[in-house]
C-alpha cells in the first residue's frame, strides 16, 4: 500500500452530495396500472416499441377484477400508451401473463384464465375463494405489435402429471400459474408453467415446473393448428433437490451457447435451486442448490429469482441474498420465507465447461435495487437490452417500474473474475507510505456526512446517500476479543472502530454521538497467524453494512439468516478523533470516502497491494 491521502472537509462535502442513486427504485420510471400491478414483462416488437404485459385490477392480488393488460413505450419507459385489455376486468380472473414474439413479428400472450368462473376450491382445512391460479392456460395473439389482441382466446392442453392427479380434483381441475419469459429455442417455442399440488399453509403447498413446448409456433400462423407437448417427458416436473421441501416454483429458463437449457427456481429451503437440460427440456439433471463459484451455497427466500442471458454472452441472476425459510412446524416462521425482498442483489454468470456440457459459474453479489422502507418488497422482474443499456422492471404489487442498471456496477460484475486492480476513486487514506512501516497513529481523514440539514422551509433532514469503506490487510497472533484494529473513536464513543469480538469475528462500530450501530462478520472470519483481507463497507444508499473477507461477500453462513446488516437511517457521520489508532497487526490500510462495490473489494484483494 502506498502514500497517504487526506480528504479536506470541502472535498468531503462535495463527495457527500451525490447524484440520485440509480439503485433506489423511487428513481425509476412508472408503468401504468389500475391499482394492483404484477409481473411487468416486456418484449421488443418489430416496430421498435417495448410491449409490456401486466396483471392488474382495482383490488389486491387475487381479488375480483384481476385481469391482463398491455401497454407500449417507444422511449425506453419514459412514457406509455393507453393500456389495452387482453381480458376485461368484469370477466373471470385473467392473470400472470408472459409474452413471446415469434420471428415473423406476431406476439403471443399466455396467461391463466378462470374460464369456468369457479368461485371457490377445496384447500387444506376447507374451501378458499381465491381463484386466480387455476382453470385454463390460454393465449391470444397480436399482429399489430400489441396495439390490439385477437378476440378469440385459445386453450393450451396440459398433460396430467402426478402432481395434478394428486390434487383434490384428481387433475380434472388443474392448479397452476406462470412467471418469467417464454422463449424460442432449438426448433420451437417454450412457455414455462408452475404446477400446483394444492392450497393451504403458505398458500401453495407443493409446486413443480414444466415447459409447454410448441414445435410449430415459430412458423404456423393458424393458432388453432399449434401443437403442444408438456415437458419433461414422464409425469414428474422439475422439483426441489432431493431432501428438500415440496415447493419448486417460478422457474426461469436460459439458453447456453452449446444449446443446453439452464433453469433456476425458488424453494422453501433457504436456497434457490437449479438444473440443466441437455436434450431441449425433455429431461433434466438432478436439481441442486445454487452456489457461488467459490462453492458456497447462495441464500434465497421464497421469492422469484430470475436469470437472463445478455447479448455479451454473460448472465445476470436476480436474488435476495438471505436464507429466509418456510417452516410449517413454526407458525411465526411461515411468513418469513416471503419477506425481505429488499434489496435486490445481482450476480454475474459466465459459461465454463462442465462434465456434461457448458455450466455457469457465479460471481460475488452486488446490491442492484433497494427501497428506503425495509418492508417494501420488489419482485417479478424482467430484463431488456437496448442501445447498449440494460434495463430491468420490477413491481411492489401496486407500482411497477423500469430501471436502467448502473453501467459501472455491471462492468464490475462482468469483470469480477479477472479484477486485479486497486480502486482509486474516492481513496482518502492509504498506508503505509512507500518504504515505511505501518504507523500506530495517523491523522484521520474526514469521512462524508450521511445526513444534513436541508434547504427546505422546515430545514428537516436531507439524506446524502453517502458511504465509506475501510480496507485492511491484517494478521493477528490471537483472535482474542476486544482488540481495536483501526478506529477514530473519542472517549464518549463517537467515531468508528473495527475490532475483534468473540468466536473469531470482526465488528464494525459506528457512533455519531446520537446513535450507535454495529455489525459483525461471521464467526471464524479471523484465524490467528493468517493474513486476512477485510473490507467493511457502510453504504448510505440502502443503509447497509457489508463485510467482504478474503474476497467473499459474507452471507451469514449457518450462523444467521443475513450476512448484511442495516444501520440507522438518521446516522450523521463516523467522524470522531483527529487521529486514527492502528493496531500493530494491521499491515495495510485504505479508507475510501465512498462505498466500494463488492467487485472493487475483490479486485483490491486480488491486487496483492
Amino acid at each position: 500500500m502506498a502514500k497517504p491521502l487526506l480528504l479536506s472537509l470541502a472535498v468531503a462535502v462535495v463527495l457527500s452530495a451525490q447524484a440520485p442513486d440509480p439503485r433506489n427504485i423511487r428513481n425509476g420510471l412508472e408503468i401504468p396500472n389500475e391499482g394492483y400491478a404484477d409481473q411487468p414483462y416486456i418484449v421488443r416488437t418489430d416496430d421498435g416499441a417495448w410491449l409490456c404485459a401486466l396483471t392488474t385490477g382495482p383490488g389486491a392480488e387475487g381479488q375480483g377484477g384481476q385481469h391482463v393488460i398491455t401497454t407500449r413505450s417507444t422511449d425506453q419507459g419514459k412514457t406509455w400508451s393507453e393500456p389495452v385489455d387482453v381480458e376485461p376486468s368484469d370477466g373471470p380472473e385473467a392473470s400472470y401473463a408472459v409474452l413471446l414474439k415469434v420471428p415473423y413479428g406476431r406476439v403471443y400472450v399466455f396467461y391463466n384464465h378462470n374460464t369456468d368462473n369457479i368461485r371457490e376450491v377445496q384447500a387444506d382445512g376447507g374451501p378458499i375463494k381465491r381463484v386466480d391460479s387455476l382453470g385454463h392456460f390460454v393465449f391470444k395473439y397480436s399482429d399489430d405489435h400489441g396495439r390490439s389482441w385477437s378476440k378469440q382466446r385459445y386453450d393450451i392442453p396440459q398433460e396430467d402429471f402426478a402432481i395434478d392427479l394428486q390434487n383434490p380434483y384428481q387433475g380434472k381441475l388443474k392448479f397452476f400459474w406462470n412467471v418469467g419469459k417464454a422463449f424460442l429455442h432449438h426448433d420451437g417455442g417454450y412457455v414455462p408453467l408452475h404446477k400446483v399440488g394444492g392450497f393451504g399453509d403458505g398458500f401453495f403447498t407443493s409446486n413443480e415446473g414444466v415447459l409447454l413446448y410448441s414445435a410449430n409456433i415459430d412458423t404456423e400462423r393458424d393458432p388453432a393448428k399449434l401443437t403442444w407437448d408438456t415437458l419433461p417427458d414422464g409425469d414428474i416436473g422439475i422439483r426441489a433437490p432431493q431432501g428438500g421441501g415440496t415447493v419448486a416454483a417460478e422457474h426461469s429458463f436460459s439458453e447456453l451457447s452449446d444449446g443446453s437449457l439452464f433453469v433456476v427456481f425458488r424453494t422453501i429451503d433457504g436456497h434457490s435451486a437449479y438444473s440443466y437440460s441437455r436434450d431441449h427440456g425433455r429431461s433434466w439433471e438432478p436439481s441442486q442448490y445454487m452456489r457461488y463459484a467459490d462453492g458456497r451455497l447462495m441464500k434465497h427466500p421464497r421469492a422469484a429469482n430470475f436469470a437472463w442471458r445478455l447479448s455479451n454472452g454473460k448472465f445476470l441472476y436476480w436474488f435476495h441474498n438471505h436464507g429466509g425459510r418456510f417452516i410449517r412446524e413454526h407458525p411465526q416462521q411461515r411468513s418469513i420465507a416471503y419477506q425481505d425482498r429488499n434489496p435486490v442483489w445481482l450476480v454475474a454468470g459466465e459459461e465454463v465447461d462442465g462434465p456434461n456440457g457448458r455450466i455457469l459459474r457465479w460471481s460475488q453479489p452486488e446490491i442492484a435495487l433497494y427501497d428506503d422502507d425495509p418492508w417494501i418488497r420488489m419482485s417479478y422482474p424482467d430484463l431488456v437490452e437496448e442501445d447498449g443499456k440494460v434495463f430491468v422492471t420490477e413491481t411492489q404489487k401496486d407500482i411497477a417500474r423500469v430501471h436502467e442498471l448502473d453501467p459501472k456496477l455491471l462492468d464490475g460484475l462482468f469483470g469480477q473474475f479477472e479484477a486485479r486492480d486497486v480502486a482509486k476513486a474516492g481513496l482518502v487514506l492509504e498506508l503505509p507510505n512507500a518504504g515505511q512501516t505501518m504507523p500506530t497513529e495517523h491523522p484521520a481523514p474526514i469521512l462524508p456526512a450521511f445526513t444534513a440539514r436541508s434547504k427546505r422551509a422546515d430545514h428537516g433532514s436531507e439524506d446524502l446517500r453517502a458511504g465509506f469503506s475501510i480496507e485492511m490487510r491484517v494478521q493477528l497472533d490471537s483472535a482474542e476479543p476486544g482488540q481495536t484494529l483501526v478506529g477514530n473513536r473519542l472517549a464518549n464513543g463517537q467515531g468508528f472502530a473495527i475490532r475483534t469480538i468473540a468466536d473469531g469475528a470482526f465488528e464494525l462500530v459506528l457512533n455519531d454521538g446520537r446513535t450507535e450501530n454495529r455489525w459483525a462478520s461471521e464467526p471464524g472470519s479471523l484465524n490467528p497467524g493468517v493474513d486476512h483481507h477485510v473490507v467493511a463497507t457502510v453504504d448510505g444508499g440502502p443503509k447497509i453494512i457489508t463485510f467482504v473477507v478474503d474476497g467473499r461477500l459474507q452471507d451469514g453462513g449457518d450462523f444467521r439468516q443475513f450476512g448484511w446488516g442495516r444501520f440507522n437511517p438518521n446516522f450523521r457521520s463516523a467522524n470522531g478523533a483527529k487521529d486514527l489508532a492502528i493496531s500493530p497487526g494491521v499491515m495495510g490500510l485504505r479508507i475510501y470516502g465512498r462505498a466500494l462495490t463488492t467487485s472493487e473489494a475483490v479486485g483490491n484483494m486480488r491486487s496483492g497491494r
